[in-house]
């Protein structure tokens, strides 16, 4: 099963699931990467193919401690036009469990309904999306939610993940050169 969930969606921004899921595998967590596709094959923005474990639906029921959504588009627009995904969302939320977006994609979090009365950031030109003013940090964590500004907060986003799931990040950090 895994620990976290990342959805990916035709058009996703790669830097961001890739960054993601490697700091997350840096740090002894079991990541399991799940296509919204009929297939686990999947394209980034970028058109790189990637090869996700399982298709969504597949585990869907599954009771992850983290579900993140990367960015990008027509990636997002994908993600939050998918009823799988939003139930995915929804389900984590309602139980505690870490809900994060990067990039365009807490437009996702928005349409689910889990970004009410909670701070968050998204990336510049989105904030349109949302009724009240997302803030500008590239990493926001409220409550259980954690938000990522764009491809540049990738390394951040996932360090805060890792750090909400009670991993020691300091040692990976150093070792990725990132302090």
């Amino acid at each position: 099963m895994g620990d976290v969930l990342i959805i990916l969606a035709n058009g996703f921004e790669e830097a961001e699931a890739v960054i993601t899921v490697d700091v997350l595998r840096r740090l002894g967590i079991d990541v399991c990467i799940a296509s919204v596709n009929d297939s686990p094959e999947t394209e980034s923005s970028g058109k790189i193919r990637f090869i996700a474990d399982k298709k969504l639906p597949d585990c869907k029921n599954d009771k992850f401690k983290a579900v993140i959504l990367p960015g990008g588009m027509p990636g997002t627009a994908n993600l939050k036009n998918n009823g799988n995904v939003m139930e995915v969302i929804q389900k984590a939320n309602e139980r505690g469990a870490f809900v994060c977006a990067i990039c365009a994609a807490p437009i996702v979090l928005g349409a689910a309904g889990v970004l009410e009365d909670v701070k968050f950031t998204v990336y510049p030109g989105f904030e349109e999306y949302f009724e009240k003013k997302p803030l500008t940090d590239m990493v926001v964590q409220d409550k259980n939610i954690i938000t990522g500004k764009g491809p540049g907060a990738a390394f951040g986003f996932a360090l805060r993940i890792g750090k909400a799931l009670g991993k020691d990040t300091s040692a990976v950090a150093r070792g990725m050169l990132l302090e």
